[in-house]
C-alpha cells in the first residue's frame, strides 16, 4: 500500500508539516517495501489559493491510497474523498511516528475536514 504523509523536510525522521495544502514536502511510501520517494510541494506554499486543491490532485496522481497529515481542508478533502484516497489526520511530531501509528492502525480516519480554508 502506497501514502502520503505531510512533511516539513524530506526525510522520514522530519516533523509532520500540519498544514497539507501547503506542506513544504510530501512523503510517498511504500507500507510493504518500506521505500519512499520525496516529492517537493513549493508550487504551493505561496499559492494565493487553490493549494489544498492541487495538493490533493498531486496525491490522487501519486498512486497513493492513503494521506497522513495534520490538517486537511474542506476543499483538499473533497478531491481526495472523490478520488478515493482516505485520509488520516495526527499529531505525531515525525513522519517515521505518524507511519509507525498508521501501520498500527491506532489513527482514525477522517470524516471530514477539521479546519477551514486558507488555514495558516
Amino acid at each position: 500500500m502506497k501514502i502520503v504523509v505531510s512533511a516539513s523536510e524530506g526525510t522520514l525522521n522530519s516533523p509532520i508539516d500540519p498544514r497539507f495544502g501547503r506542506a513544504k514536502k510530501f512523503i510517498l511510501v511504500d507500507t510493504e517495501t518500506g521505500a519512499h520517494e520525496v516529492h517537493d510541494n513549493v508550487q504551493n506554499l505561496n499559492a494565493p489559493q487553490g493549494a489544498g486543491i492541487q495538493a490533493a490532485q498531486a496525491v490522487s496522481r501519486s498512486g497513493a491510497s492513503s494521506l497522513v497529515t495534520g490538517h486537511c481542508g474542506p476543499k483538499a478533502f473533497k478531491v481526495l474523498q472523490a478520488a478515493g484516497v482516505a485520509i488520516y489526520t495526527t499529531d505525531a511530531p515525525t513522519v517515521a511516528e505518524a507511519l509507525d501509528r498508521f501501520r498500527a492502525g491506532s489513527l482514525s480516519r477522517a470524516q471530514s475536514a477539521d479546519v477551514e480554508g486558507h488555514w495558516v
